[in-house]
């Protein structure tokens, strides 16, 4: 087993344990905060283009309209009021310690998309496929505030497509040409303290 999957399953499996209370409280929230089911599920594109479902929190309304791939804005109308809170501080990616236990994401990796958009990559930005998926990365940190960069344009989903997405794919083929545990470990705290910030 590599050294990278180790430290993986190592950190998942203590974060899972001491987070188990803060998990607990956030589901509760959210039950009465709103009708639905407590995780959001997604199809998103892992390692080697295979698809697997990604695990969140639920932060938005059930049942909306405008069922939108993009959340525009920290006040988009179909986030919940616990949502807002779970967005701002990022705890709604607490349950992707789940998806590193079991092998589908990394903690440190390139940002796992939705096909409709993968679909548009380059053959050199699909590079970005060859590894895990993780929670955080360089583009991850670069872009903490992408909903508000969407929220000014007057066309979101196409300044996403010509303008974020390869920005960001960017910053992840810059991760997967120079990365270490070391760096891992660095984009974790940098991950941590702009959360905290925020």
């Amino acid at each position: 087993m590599a050294i990278k999957q180790i430290f993986d399953v190592v950190l998942a499996i203590v974060g899972i344990i001491l987070f188990l209370p803060l998990l607990f409280i956030i589901s509760l929230l959210i039950v009465f905060d709103s009708r639905g089911s407590v995780i959001y599920q997604q199809h998103r594109v892992g390692r080697n283009m295979k698809d697997f479902v990604l695990y969140k929190f639920r932060t938005m309304y059930v049942h909306q309209a405008d069922q939108k791939l993009l959340t525009v804005g920290s006040h988009d109308a179909r986030i919940t009021h616990i949502g807002y809170w779970l967005r701002k501080y990022k705890l709604d990616e607490l349950p992707q310690l789940f998806n590193i236990l079991i092998g589908d994401m990394s903690f440190v990796g390139p940002r796992p998309e939705v096909r409709k958009y993968v679909e548009l990559y380059s053959a050199e930005q699909k590079m970005v496929l060859t590894v895990k998926p993780g929670i955080t990365d360089w583009a991850s940190i670069e872009f903490c505030n992408e909903n508000d960069l969407l929220e000014k344009s007057d066309d979101p989903e196409t300044f996403y497509i010509k303008e974020i997405i390869p920005l960001k794919l960017d910053q992840s083929l810059r991760y997967i040409r120079n990365h270490t545990i070391l760096i891992d470990i660095k984009i974790i705290f940098i991950t941590l303290k702009r959360v905290i910030i925020n």
